[in-house]
């Protein structure tokens, strides 16, 4: 189900980058106890300006009960976490996070609450560092909630802000090597910007917005802060009679959204990353075990929809079993045609659960949210 749609993360993401840096490019910069009546924990760190969207619709999917094993994919500040734990205390609960901000946000609060244990890594570090603590297909729940967090966003040293300037990083992970935004805005060629900015942005100007990157760091220098690179994008908007697009609180939106979404999903590899976190919590659940993801823009839901709904990726919408796998050239065995009836997930939504206008009033970054839940069959 690997698809061309995500296909510069999942299969030529390195071939693009060694085909369109320069040839003089440099290297990219560098258990469980019961819960406390008094919920001493779920204060810890309560001043984080990060917010946890979708609360109530998450537990009410989870319904978590005592003993259960639930494994949060994305710690991040906390807050589902917490929420989990408000709930039910006697449960277990495994909080990852790849940000080294998030996980020493978990280590503290692993302190208060001891059936939290934090984990450091990617989604696709998940079964290694599961390993020393037994646990492989014995998994009730898994949380996802995709996209940067509003730590990140809130930071400007991170660069990921386009309101607030500080350096291009965008590095979730912190400094650990990865190429940063300033290595892909300096270094990728101008189609290779292109590539990264029409298919993880989906901006309808990513060939002009890829030239006017060229064209400036040829004639002022290397690009290296937010404020630059969404400057350049929005001189690129001059001239043209553009109707903004605005949220669900009316809030027009910055020009370079789209560039920028699109940056960080490409040095973050965070496509490749969410189909593998997926792949992963299947094997991790036991039948009947319930998985819920929260994404935040089209290309993840999209992957998200398509996997629960066991939908190849470059696959058109609304295809039967038979139209999916009709071929007048095969005979399909009826051992063959068993297996392509079986399914991995049954959706338990139809559509996704949105947030409602009072959350958004509270906590806009809920305002794109969308919650899709499936569960794990035999």
């Amino acid at each position: 189900m690997i698809s061309s749609f995500i296909m510069l993360n999942l299969r030529s993401r390195s071939s693009v980058l060694s085909s369109c840096f320069s040839r003089n490019r440099r290297t990219f910069s560098s258990h469980s106890v019961l819960f406390s009546r008094n919920a001493s924990c779920l204060a810890v760190d309560s001043d984080v300006g990060h917010k946890a969207v979708l609360i109530d619709e998450v537990l009410d999917l989870l319904r978590p009960k005592p003993k259960q094993i639930i494994l949060d994919m994305t710690f991040g500040a906390g807050g589902h976490t917490k929420s989990v734990l408000g709930h039910c205390p006697d449960v277990t609960i495994y909080a990852l996070d790849r940000d080294p901000v998030a996980y020493n946000l978990a280590q503290k609060l692993s302190f208060e609450c001891t059936q939290v244990i934090p984990l450091h890594g990617k989604f696709s570090h998940i079964m290694h560092l599961l390993s020393p603590h037994g646990i492989d297909r014995n998994v009730d729940a898994v949380l996802f909630d995709f996209g940067a967090s509003s730590m990140q966003f809130d930071s400007a040293e991170r660069g990921f802000s386009i309101s607030q300037n500080g350096l291009l990083d965008m590095r979730m992970d912190g400094n650990q090597g990865q190429m940063s935004a300033a290595d892909v805005v300096n270094y990728l060629s101008e189609d290779g910007l292109y590539q990264v900015i029409k298919k993880y942005g989906e901006e309808k100007r990513a060939r002009l917005i890829a030239r006017a990157i060229v064209d400036s760091r040829n004639t002022y220098g290397k690009i290296t802060t937010t404020t630059q690179l969404a400057g350049i994008v929005a001189d690129v908007y001059k001239g043209f009679s553009i109707d903004h697009k605005t949220d669900r609180l009316g809030r027009p939106s910055h020009v370079a959204t789209k560039t920028f979404q699109a940056i960080r999903i490409f040095v973050n590899d965070e496509l490749n990353e969410l189909y593998n976190g997926l792949e992963l919590a299947c094997r991790l659940l036991k039948p009947g075990g319930i998985c819920a993801a929260i994404s935040f823009h089209s290309l993840e839901d999209r992957i998200v929809k398509r996997h629960f709904h066991g939908i190849d990726m470059d696959e058109r919408g609304n295809m039967s079993v038979s139209d999916r796998h009709r071929n007048p050239s095969v005979t399909h065995g009826k051992a063959e045609v068993e297996r392509l009836l079986v399914r991995r997930w049954d959706p338990v939504l139809r559509h996704p659960v949105t947030a409602t206008e009072a959350e958004i009033r509270v906590n806009p970054r809920a305002r794109s949210a969308k919650l899709r839940a499936a569960i794990r069959t035999k």
